[in-house]
């Protein structure tokens, strides 16, 4: 699991390694990583398209596995399109948590679905 500064850099260090090596930079615009990284999720949304609830938190052992799998493919791309993007992940990520947290105040909005 990715878990701090160092590991989001590793990870895109090696994307831009991996893409430089097959010459795919050039398709790697801002644009078709956004549209790739829609499909990746569409992929995802696939394997719990018709479960129930209860189904969707208790997965075959298969499907957990392919979850996985598209749950990588959507953060490799995420990673690989905020880095063309010269966006920083963890810092937008941790400015947006607290910007949610302003506009969510917990003793507000604690057990409700409701979007402000």
């Amino acid at each position: 699991m990715v878990t701090g500064e160092s590991d989001l850099l590793l990870l895109r260090d090696r994307l831009r390694a991996f893409a430089a090596e097959r010459d795919w930079e050039q398709f790697h615009s801002p644009k078709n990583l956004s549209m790739a990284l829609m499909v990746e999720v569409a992929e995802l949304m696939e394997h719990f398209q018709w479960l129930t609830e209860a189904q969707s938190a208790d997965l075959t052992p298969e499907t957990q596995q392919a979850v996985s799998e598209e749950l990588a493919d959507c953060l490799l791309y995420l990673v690989r399109l905020s880095d063309r993007l010269g966006v920083d992940l963890r810092e937008a990520a941790l400015h947006k948590l607290e910007k949610n947290a302003t506009k969510y105040p917990a003793e507000q909005v604690r057990g409700s679905a409701k979007k402000r």
